[in-house]
């Protein structure tokens, strides 16, 4: 029983203490004296792990930046410059497309002022800013700060005086009202963080499956495939017995496996676990991978060979030949050295995949590609007699190599993308990328139908089947991806050309958006309607939503989000665009879509103050958000809420969720719940 108490209080404690009312940046303010008529006001963020700031400085068309500005200064003092932020973290935003420049665990910000006058000055500023994090945004907050300049007190005025503003935020007060339970948003928020590790390990697993199939790739390559009989022949003559013969051939593929591993080891020590992901938007790391990406195609063509120092891999067959275990480990080293032009490039374009995503994913993809490579020389030098069954070396195998370098020469300007589309230079826009990649796999069509030679390929007149079945998918491909130059979406590539809007034109002839466009042009709008993501038919107010859905007899979606709401563009774009969520969202449902960071303000006689934070509410958006914490104890966005006729929620609420199948069963339980209601 006493356990059970135990228990029941913990989980009590933790479902009390898990508040939906974030507030994640504590403010302090300082006065440092430079001189006798000049100071610095400096203004301090701390920030919870796991949020970020935005900066003073983002696009117009990007989130809310941090502001600051003064009322009532004159004749008090005069600004000197605009106020300056320390570095941060600059990166490309894939939902907003452009560079975005944010903070992480503490912010600083100071404005350099002259005073006017020696009398006791006291200053108030005014600070909105705004913060996310993987999973929510918070909506524009606005803070007041207060600074005391006192220039007769010298050492008050020159030693940094700190005021803690953070209670200058006003308090959440919990509403008596409870529409979800408290244990279900426990619940909610913990299959959340469970979704987000779930998604990482699916993301290293695709990682390690994509490393295998580049290692057998490099396998079925001329450098390394005529190396198998090579190797069989060394064990068979270094083993007295079947036995030793299988020990010694476990030994070379742990050993080949252990030489890439220790690779990507090194690759991620020297960069850190997380520089690789952040190299990964940087422009100068793009170009120059697109440049090396060149070469390595280029090589894979027949122009040249990239190969490591002939005294190298002669050293290395010295040790080799000496035998027993010390031998069997510079045999794989030899192995590497000897077939670098042909899996050199390969192993760079894996490190340069598993840079996207950080942490020991370089040692992941080394691991799938090591694995890919060392399984056929092992179970081969261990059963000699399966070499019957290879396949004899000949002209496929440099067809394989050619083949890579067409998929290497792709590749190359996915690179170059990203550099342009950080730079925003519209120099490779979406058609120019995609006329680019029609004519690499016509190309490649051509070659593999045998219209074109190259180098080093053999004099067959003939083609063999698996040849013409590949050069028949590639055709097919090349001509998949014709219409997306007139503004076809190309879901198979999607990720790999620029985005829709990075364009010569958004939507052009033959994109089925003009199809629905002139369907939705027929169409007349619900009064107070709008074409909201995908043209879903949506309510930007509450009560004008609610009266619709009672008419058309339908459930309602409420949707908290933001104009400069990260995750909500995500989930729109991601997760709305699923056909079969589509589907419900368009005919089964009323969308109300509320804006927090609507910045229209409120006609005078509608202003009011909120009985929840205390805060004077002047804007739709304020209006909005103070409706969400007063109903749902909530004011992170993306937020989700189904409900019936009366307001009353038909299900759990929902946030950011990435994971289309348990949105679109969530959406289905609530039209479900409505239907018996009914």
């Amino acid at each position: 029983m006493k356990n059970y108490i135990v228990v029941l209080f913990a989980l009590l404690v933790g479902v009390l203490s898990h508040a939906q009312i974030h507030d994640p940046v504590k403010w302090h303010t300082t006065v440092e004296k430079i001189s006798d008529t000049e100071y610095d006001l400096v203004v301090t963020a701390k920030i919870e792990e796991g949020w970020h700031l935005y900066s003073q400085n983002v696009p117009d068309d990007g989130p809310i930046p941090t502001s600051f500005s003064f009322k009532n200064i004159a004749n008090k003092i005069e600004l000197v410059g605009g106020t300056t932020e320390g570095e941060g973290h600059e990166e490309f935003d894939n939902v907003f497309q452009t560079k975005i420049k944010y903070f992480e665990n503490e912010a600083i910000f100071k404005q350099r002022v002259k005073i006017l006058t020696q009398n006791k000055i006291e200053l108030q500023e005014y600070l909105e800013f705004m913060v996310c994090d993987d999973t929510n945004c918070l909506p524009p907050t606005e803070v007041e700060l207060l600074f005391v300049i006192n220039p007769e007190n010298n050492n008050a005025a020159s030693a940094p005086t700190g005021v803690d503003f953070s209670k200058t935020i006003a308090k959440e007060n919990q509403t008596k009202e409870t529409t979800i339970s408290a244990q279900t948003d426990l619940k909610q928020k913990v299959s959340l963080k469970q979704q987000a590790k779930k998604e990482e390990k699916q993301g290293l697993w695709a990682l390690f499956i994509l490393s295998f199939f580049a290692g057998f790739a490099a396998l079925l390559t001329p450098c390394v495939f005529p190396m198998i009989p090579m190797t069989v022949s060394f064990f068979t003559k270094q083993s007295k017995t079947k036995a030793i013969g299988i020990r010694n051939a476990i030994i070379y593929g742990l050993s080949i496996i252990v030489l890439y591993v220790l690779l990507g080891t090194v690759v991620t020590t020297i960069f850190g676990a997380d520089a690789l992901n952040a190299l990964s938007t940087n422009v100068w790391f793009n170009i120059i991978f697109f440049l090396l990406l060149i070469v390595f195609a280029i090589s894979f063509l027949g122009a040249f060979e990239i190969t490591l120092p002939s005294s190298w891999s002669t050293k290395v067959d010295a040790q080799a030949d000496r035998g027993g275990f010390i031998g069997i480990i510079f045999m794989a080293l030899a192995l590497a050295i000897v077939s670098f032009s042909c899996t050199g490039p390969i192993v760079g374009t894996a490190l340069v995949a598993a840079a996207s995503q950080g942490g020991i994913a370089p040692i992941i993809s080394m691991l799938g590609f090591s694995l890919a490579i060392a399984l056929p020389f092992t179970l081969f030098a261990a059963f000699p007699g399966w070499l019957n069954s290879l396949p004899k070396s000949g002209g496929w195998l440099n067809t394989v190599k050619v083949v890579l370098g067409f998929l290497e020469l792709a590749l190359a300007f996915k690179f170059l993308s990203n550099a342009d589309l950080v730079l925003q230079k519209h120099w490779l826009e979406r058609e120019v990328f995609i006329a680019i990649w029609i004519a690499i796999f016509g190309t490649l069509a051509l070659y593999l139908f045998g219209k074109i030679k190259l180098p080093h390929d053999s004099d067959d007149k003939r083609i063999s089947v698996g040849r013409l079945s590949l050069a028949l998918i590639t055709l097919t491909f090349t001509i998949y991806m014709i219409p997306g130059l007139w503004g076809a979406p190309l879901k198979l590539i999607s990720g790999f050309p620029p985005p829709m809007h990075y364009s010569e034109s958004t939507y052009g002839v033959g994109y089925t958006k003009l199809a629905e466009g002139f369907l939705n042009a027929e169409q007349k709008l619900p009064s107070g309607a709008h074409l909201g993501p995908h043209d879903i038919i949506s309510f930007h107010d509450y009560n004008t939503g609610m009266a619709y859905a009672k008419k058309v007899n339908k459930p309602v979606l409420l949707d908290f989000t933001g104009h400069a709401c990260v995750n909500c563009r995500k989930m729109e774009e991601n997760v709305w665009s699923d056909p079969e969520v589509l589907s419900v969202l368009k005919n089964d449902i009323v969308l109300i879509s509320l804006y927090v960071d609507d910045k229209r303000p409120l006609p005078i006689e509608a202003q009011y103050t909120s009985e929840t934070t205390g805060k004077k509410i002047k804007t739709i958006g304020n209006k909005w958000s103070d409706f969400q914490i007063k109903k749902y104890k909530a004011n992170a966005q993306p937020y989700y809420v189904l409900l019936n006729h009366q307001g009353d929620n038909l299900n759990a609420y929902s946030a950011y969720n990435p994971d289309i199948a348990a949105y679109l069963a969530w959406l289905k339980e609530g039209v479900s719940n409505f239907e018996k209601q009914e």
